[in-house]
């Protein structure tokens, strides 16, 4: 087998092993500027959420709404598109997420929240939404920089949870956030460690390599977490997963599950399970475990782990981004650049 560790050293140049190693630390940082950022805004009046961002600077949103569904009185829709919604009014809060504060599309989004005179919070490292926020007077969420916004989940999701919290429009969840970071800690202390045999998510990278993952999960809690194992294994590893929620996979893609004979069997299939799922739903999962199993390479599972719903979804982001990151080692890639994402900026720029 080869030596891992100095592949890491090799591939690793940026230190992405020590961003998804140390994102408990960020979770506490992210919950200070949240706490302390001085946004204040009243709920009375808002009558929808919409958080506008792409990529790293979306999943944070993303995570908050499925997250959030069971208490928040209100919707909250995720956009990622250069324009908002039609009902997007002065009774919308609109949160505008860019991590670098340049991203093309939510600059343009953040327009049409003004012109719409919507209520605005920004999160931003700076940028484009950074200067226009401040010029405009609008209340805004400054988080560190320096990472890549995939890596900086925490400060995407956090700071915004503990404003809401603020706020009264959710509960307090600091109880949650505490569990939250005892596990991921717990965790970390195997995940970390690329010569140890118990490493579940290298164990797992290593039964990817060269095959093409599909990832399953409950709508409940974890849809946003699937989303989050894609992308992650896409710009980490330079690889492609798919990927689909039950109930509704069970109403269309399983059929797919029938003429593509080999390519399947190059297929590996995972399922995120979790104790909190509708009992119907995890019926279903072990009835779609077994037709799969048919066709896959190989059916594995990855459950959650804590107790609250917060320290669950976290415990499972943090096993996909270790898997995504020890794949990008074994496919000998660097898991920090995305040199075709910064491609396509530059052609768009010049059009």
């Amino acid at each position: 087998m080869p030596n891992l560790s100095s592949d890491l050293a090799r591939l690793d140049p940026t230190g992405m092993y020590n961003w998804i190693k140390d994102f408990p630390r960020q979770i506490e940082n992210a919950v200070a500027i949240g706490e302390k950022s001085g946004v204040k805004m009243n709920p009375r009046g808002i009558e929808h959420i919409v958080l506008t961002g792409l990529g790293g600077s979306a999943i944070g949103g993303d995570l908050l709404r499925s997250y959030l569904s069971n208490e928040l009185a209100i919707p909250f829709l995720i956009n990622r598109h250069y324009l908002l919604p039609k009902f997007v009014s002065k009774k919308t809060l609109v949160i505008v997420s860019s991590y670098s504060g340049n991203t093309e599309e939510t600059i343009s989004a953040y327009k049409d929240a003004v012109k719409r005179k919507a209520r605005v919070l920004c999160i931003t490292t700076g940028g484009t939404i950074g200067s226009t926020a401040r010029k405009l007077k609008q209340p805004m969420i400054s988080i560190p920089g320096g990472l890549s916004p995939r890596a900086a989940l925490g400060y995407s999701f956090f700071p915004l949870l503990a404003v809401l919290a603020k706020n009264g429009f959710v509960k307090s969840k600091t109880r949650e956030i505490r569990e939250a970071i005892r596990v991921l800690d717990e965790n970390n202390r195997t995940y970390s460690d690329p010569d140890s045999q118990e490493n579940a998510p290298l164990n797992l990278a290593r039964q990817w390599k060269g095959k093409l993952p599909v990832v399953y999960s409950p709508t409940d809690y974890l849809d946003a977490v699937n989303v989050r194992w894609r992308g992650q294994i896409a710009e980490n590893a330079k690889q492609l997963c798919f990927g689909h929620v039950l109930p509704e996979m069970n109403h269309n893609e399983l059929v797919g599950w029938n003429v593509l004979t080999e390519l399947m069997k190059q297929m590996e299939v995972v399922f995120l399970r979790d104790r909190g799922t509708h009992p119907r739903v995890a019926v279903r999962e072990e009835l779609t475990k077994q037709i799969t199993g048919k066709y896959a390479a190989h059916v594995t599972e990855v459950w959650s782990s804590g107790t609250s719903p917060l320290a669950r979804m976290f415990s499972l982001i943090q096993f996909g981004d270790w898997v995504s990151y020890y794949l990008a080692i074994l496919n000998d890639q660097d898991p920090t650049p995305v040199k075709v994402i910064d491609y396509l900026k530059g052609e768009l720029a010049k059009v």
